[in-house]
C-alpha cells in the first residue's frame, strides 16, 4: 500500500516535471512537506476542460453515490488488478484519472517483534515521482462538494519486496498523456500502465520511527535510523 509520502521538489521544478503552468494562489501553497497522510490535502495533476492543471483534493476517495464522506477514511489506495472493476473505483478509472507528485514515499518493515521499521522510498537524486491516481467529485446534500483522491498500488519490485509487497505505480513522463486522457479506453493500454516501476529507479534508506506520528512534520522525517543500546534503549550514534 502507501500510506505516507513526502512532497518536497519546488513548484519549479513540479512545473518543468508536469509541464503545467501553477495559477498564482495554488503555488503559493507549495511548501515542502515531509509527512503528507490521508484525509489531509494533496496535490494533483489532472485534465479537466481538456486542459491539464493541478489542483488540491482531499486524499481518500469518496465515490460519487456515497452517503457518507467518511468512507474516504477507508479509499486511499486502489489495487491496480481491481481498480476497473471495483464500484468505488471504476468510474474514476474511466474518466479520472489523475497523477500524484512526490518526493518520495515511506513503508514500514515487519522486524519479527511487535514494532515495524520505517523506510524512505525515492529516486537516486530526488527527482519528482509521479503516483497514478483517481480522482472523484462528491456533492453533500447541502450542495457543498468534496474532491478526493486515491493513489493506484501494484506489486513491489525486487528493490521493495523486502519491505513491502505493494507500492504505488509510478509512471514515465511519456505515459502522462494517456493517462491523463479522459476518452483513453484502451484497457489494454490503461493496465499495461500499472505495472511495478524499475528496481534501479529508486534507493531505499532506513529512517527513525519519529516519521511514525501523522502529526511530526519537517526534515526530521527523513533522519537516519538510530542505533538503541540493547541494555536500556538509549539512543548513540
Amino acid at each position: 500500500m502507501c500510506g505516507r509520502f513526502n512532497l518536497r521538489s519546488s513548484a519549479a521544478e513540479l512545473a518543468s516535471f508536469f509541464d503545467i503552468v501553477f495559477d498564482p494562489p495554488l503555488q503559493a501553497t507549495l511548501a515542502p512537506r515531509f509527512n503528507i497522510a490521508p484525509s489531509q490535502p494533496v496535490l494533483v495533476v489532472r485534465t479537466e476542460s481538456d486542459q491539464v492543471s493541478a489542483a488540491l483534493v482531499n486524499w481518500g476517495l469518496v465515490p460519487g453515490w456515497a452517503k457518507d464522506p467518511a468512507v474516504g477514511n477507508r479509499l486511499i489506495n486502489a489495487r491496480c488488478e481491481t481498480v476497473s472493476e471495483k464500484p468505488s473505483f471504476r468510474a474514476a478509472f474511466s474518466r479520472r484519472r489523475c497523477l500524484v507528485p512526490a518526493t518520495g514515499f515511506y513503508e514500514w518493515q515487519k522486524t519479527g517483534g511487535r514494532g515495524k521499521q520505517p523506510w524512505h522510498i525515492h529516486r537516486p537524486d530526488d527527482s519528482p515521482l509521479a503516483f497514478a491516481g483517481i480522482w472523484e467529485h462528491w456533492e453533500a446534500d447541502d450542495g457543498s462538494a468534496l474532491e478526493t483522491c486515491a493513489i493506484i498500488t501494484t506489486a513491489a519490485n525486487s528493490c521493495m519486496e523486502p519491505i513491502h509487497h505493494r507500492m504505488p505505480v509510478i509512471l514515465d513522463p511519456a505515459d502522462f498523456p494517456a493517462w491523463l486522457d479522459p476518452e483513453h479506453d484502451d484497457r489494454d493500454r490503461l493496465e499495461s500502465l500499472m505495472v511495478p516501476c524499475p528496481a534501479g529507479a529508486l534507493v531505499t534508506d532506513r529512517i527513525d520511527t519519529w516519521v511514525n506520528r501523522p502529526a511530526n512534520e519537517g526534515p526530521g522525517c527523513l533522519q537516519p535510523a538510530a542505533e538503541r543500546s540493547p541494555g536500556d534503549g538509549r539512543l548513540f550514534h
